[in-house]
């Protein structure tokens, strides 16, 4: 037998049993945490703004006291027509390159990293949160779970064209530990936590 035959018959002889159990992912996220209170610390950590509002009143003041309504604000809710431009769906993306704000509304999102779960079927344009100067994302608390796992569970048998998972604003980082926010996108994120 040739040395390159009895290698390779060692190595048939040494292979470990192909049938394995997978891990029952269960129990990942079924600690005890306040998981409103992990999505906020999170999301800080990472450079966005949780913001707790009861209505959409509410999140209609907190933006007139802290933007300029002057600027191109858009949104995909009839709740915040009063404050912002609801017929920008189907223009050519690259005339929405002035846009201040855009607000969309999240389907949920999820405590450990304080990501948002945002389909096409809501953005109104897929390039929306990502050529705005500043993105609010408006999520109920109710809808926030607590693990990847679980949002990956939730969003199985969904049918979306385009979905995507937004934590905090764009940013950047290097070797030398520096970390740049609104490098290449949104230079902030709030994020509306309703009741």
């Amino acid at each position: 037998m040739s040395s390159k035959a009895e290698i390779l018959n060692r190595i048939k002889l040494n292979q470990p049993d192909l049938v394995t159990d997978l891990p029952d992912l269960s129990v990942l996220g079924s600690e005890d945490f306040d998981i409103l209170e992990t999505y906020k610390t999170v999301l800080k950590g990472i450079g966005g703004d949780p913001v707790e509002v009861s209505n959409y009143s509410e999140i209609i003041n907190y933006i007139k006291s802290n933007y300029n309504l002057q600027k191109r604000l858009i949104t995909t809710l009839p709740e915040l027509s009063e404050i912002a431009s609801l017929d920008w769906n189907n223009v050519d993306p690259h005339s929405l390159q002035d846009v201040e704000l855009t607000v969309v509304k999240a389907h949920f999102g999820v405590a450990e990293n304080s990501a948002l779960w945002v389909t096409d079927d809501i953005l109104g344009q897929r390039i929306a949160p990502f050529i705005a100067q500043y993105l609010a994302i408006i999520v109920h608390k109710k809808d926030i779970v607590r693990t990847m796992q679980q949002a990956y569970e939730r969003i199985a048998n969904q049918e979306y064209g385009f979905g995507t998972f937004i934590a905090g604003p764009s940013k950047t980082a290097d070797i030398e530990q520096s970390l740049v926010l609104g490098a290449h996108g949104a230079r902030g994120l709030i994020v509306f936590l309703l009741d």
